[in-house]
């Protein structure tokens, strides 16, 4: 049995800041640049819930990180 994962936009964004921190996505590419992180048969569920929240996939990464905070140097 083919059990499908639901993506919940808050993962989404949890997932799009975690790769942007480790370097492997820049923040001014555009979302769907993250399908190489997603497997392909899990893509469509993520790709829903972006557009149910308003997101398109040519938006950029930062539109999905809400506020970051960052550490003085």
């Amino acid at each position: 049995m083919d059990i499908a994962v639901k993506y919940d936009i808050e993962v989404i964004k949890e997932e799009a800041r975690q790769l942007a921190q480790k370097g492997l996505v820049n923040r001014q590419q555009p979302i769907y640049t993250l399908c190489k992180y997603i497997p392909d048969h899990e893509w469509v569920y993520f790709e829903l819930e972006l557009e149910k929240n308003e997101f398109l996939l040519r938006d950029r990464i930062i539109d999905l990180l809400d506020h970051e905070y960052w550490e003085d140097d």
